[in-house]
């Protein structure tokens, strides 16, 4: 029972990853886009299905907090702070999604707010995620960093990372979802945007050389793991090859690998941990009643409709949108 909602915390994490990411890097795309014609096809492109994409981030909550109630208390604890700075940035960046075709005189103001929320939800995600790498103070169970434990270099340097990563996650999604202007525009960052990425992957890769962060350890002592770099480096040349060939479906699904391969080696390299060599998976869930009690509703039921609505909105929301203004 333990290992069937660690699958469900991996799945939902990975969907939030991938589904939420993509509109977040339209977003921050949005941001460094003047022409109006230009923003009402991205804003199009992701109308329809952001705010599911953001369910799934839900999901990830609700399932730590009754499947693994100490990861949830400890993780809460050490990025409270955080927490509360994504959650803003998620709310400002609805908010202004909405408001933005109501108002002409300000509709500048909403368009700053667009983007800023989505880079500072994009950045502490980011941000977060190499505070784990790295290893959270941490002492008998319990977080004892402070409100700024979880901060530092390198911390921030995934947070400007996982920005590039959603950016060219977006701008795929842009070429798959756009016409015209748009898609081109799209076309023209993709590999600037690529190459900005691989420099952070090969910056990361050096830092934990150098500072020698435990993880390295564990990418020794299990050679297998570099399958996943493998099949990102495929996916990567397969990107590569699709751009050049000017074709729009295949570049987002290559970036998307990328990102799970990516996803895979953490995980794995992390296993038996849930946060890393503090608190082991067994050590956090929650009891066996409590697992079981899960199962028979969210588990059964509701997990397995989430999936069913999400595909369904993306296959009933295909294809390429218009530059109206707007959204449908």
């Amino acid at each position: 029972m333990v290992l069937f909602w660690v699958c469900i915390l991996a799945v939902s994490l990975l969907l939030y990853v991938l589904l939420d990411g993509f509109d977040l890097g339209v977003g921050l795309l949005y941001g460094l886009t003047r022409e109006e014609a230009r923003r009402h096809a991205m804003i199009n492109a992701i109308a329809p299905i952001w705010d599911g994409n953001e369910t799934w981030l839900v999901v990830t909550g609700v399932v730590l907090w009754g499947a693994f109630p100490i990861v949830y208390a400890t993780l809460l604890s050490a990025f409270y702070l955080p927490l509360l700075l994504m959650l803003a940035g998620l709310i400002l960046r609805g908010v202004a999604f909405e408001f933005r075709h109501s108002t002409e005189r300000l509709r500048w103001v909403w368009d700053v707010s667009f983007a800023g929320g989505s880079l500072v939800a994009a950045f502490v995600q980011g941000a977060a995620v190499g505070a784990l790498v790295q290893g959270l103070p941490i002492s008998d169970g319990r977080y004892v960093g402070g409100e700024l434990g979880w901060l530092s270099p390198f911390a921030v340097l995934c947070g400007v990372g996982l920005c590039v990563g959603y950016a060219l996650l977006g701008a795929c999604w842009l070429v798959r979802k756009c016409e015209a202007d748009a898609r081109d525009a799209a076309y023209r960052l993709i590999p600037s945007l690529s190459v900005g990425l691989l420099l952070f992957l090969l910056i990361v890769f050096g830092y934990a050389l150098v500072e020698n962060l435990r993880v390295v350890d564990l990418w020794l002592a299990r050679p297998y793991l570099f399958l996943f770099p493998a099949i990102g480096t495929v996916a990567a040349i397969t990107l590569a090859v699709s751009i050049r060939n000017r074709r729009d479906g295949p570049p987002f699904y290559m970036v998307a690998l990328i990102f799970a391969a990516a996803f895979g080696t953490l995980a794995i390299s992390f296993w038996p941990y849930m946060i890393p060599f503090s608190i082991t998976i067994d050590d956090a869930a929650a009891p066996h009643t409590s697992l079981a009690f899960m199962f028979w509703g969210a588990g059964l039921f509701v997990f397995p409709l989430m999936l069913a609505y999400t595909a369904i909105s993306l296959r009933v929301f295909r294809g390429k949108v218009g530059t109206a203004t707007g959204h449908y």
